[in-house]
């Protein structure tokens, strides 16, 4: 095992293939593959693959990079077992390969959410439950912590990474080579960096971050500093006479953040008609109150 064939792997679990035709077909054939829309991704995989094995994967840009070769096939197959979607396992690594390994597979499989103070995670759903558990052994390997959770509708295990040192340590230890990826997750990074507001202007904060709370129209402004929400409730009574409540919340990732109520629905309108809501709250409120 080297880096390269640590990715190769990793690619093969994830959006890839090894496969041969059924036995009941007569015409034989012996497939390798990496569906995948990223050219990036796609040229990686035929690089490390042409690395490990002298022989260069086919390109469809956009679709795919594949070989066809039975002693590959079966070589895989001997070494490391079945590559399908609910049976793959990782590998022993070394912690080098295992950070190769980990990119090439979250290269494929996951994303980065970023909304801005409230739900800042990388995320990777996968069937195969053995697999995913594994991916959080290895995570935990390099003292990045993640959470399982079994989907209730569908058998699917989503594993999630959230709070600021974890993905500062996926960045530094793992990263992404897909660069979409790549670039959101140094923005979501960056938005941990400031939890305090500016409250000298009020108004710009109410228009930011105050929203519209379905179904009963009163609004909620969240925060993880609950410092903010403490003197944005003291410049709302100063400066309008607005009474509000303050809770602690939980999302479900156990994440703990406040939130600060304006039930009032005078108080609400009063918001509302002086213009301090954004127009898309303005008009989700308007709808509910018809």
């Amino acid at each position: 095992m080297d880096e390269n064939l640590a990715a190769v792997h990793a690619y093969l679990c994830a959006d890839g293939y090894v496969v041969k035709n059924p036995e009941t077909q007569k015409q034989k054939y012996y497939r390798l593959g990496l569906r995948n829309t990223n050219e990036i991704l796609l040229r990686d995989f035929q690089e490390k693959f042409e690395k490990v094995f002298s022989l260069k994967p086919r390109l469809v840009l956009k679709q795919r990079s594949e070989i066809g070769s039975r002693e590959i096939y079966e070589k895989m197959t001997k070494e490391f077992g079945s590559f399908y979607s609910w049976h793959w396992t990782m590998p022993r690594l070394e912690e080098n390969e295992l950070k190769i390994w980990l990119r090439a597979y979250f290269d494929c499989e996951g994303w980065v959410t970023c909304k801005n103070h409230q739900n800042r995670m990388i995320g990777a759903d996968c069937v195969n439950e053995t697999g995913i558990k594994q991916v959080q052994n290895a995570l935990r390997i390099l003292e990045i912590e993640s959470k399982i959770k079994k989907r209730n509708t569908r058998n699917i295990f989503s594993l999630s990474i959230f709070g600021k040192e974890n993905l500062i340590k996926f960045h530094q230890k793992i990263g992404f080579l897909h660069p979409e990826k790549k670039e959101k997750l140094e923005k979501t990074i960056q938005n941990f960096m400031n939890y305090e507001w500016n409250l000298d202007d009020i108004e710009k904060i109410l228009i930011e971050k105050a929203k519209i709370k379905k179904p009963t129209g009163s609004i909620r402004i969240i925060s993880k500093l609950r410092n903010n929400l403490l003197l944005l409730q003291k410049k709302l009574l100063e400066k309008y006479k607005i009474t509000s409540k303050i809770n602690k919340c939980k999302n479900g990732f156990g994440t703990e953040y406040s939130e600060l109520s304006i039930n009032k629905k005078e108080e609400v309108k009063y918001l509302i008609n002086n213009n301090l809501l954004n127009e898309n709250e303005k008009q989700k409120w308007i709808t509910l109150q018809k």
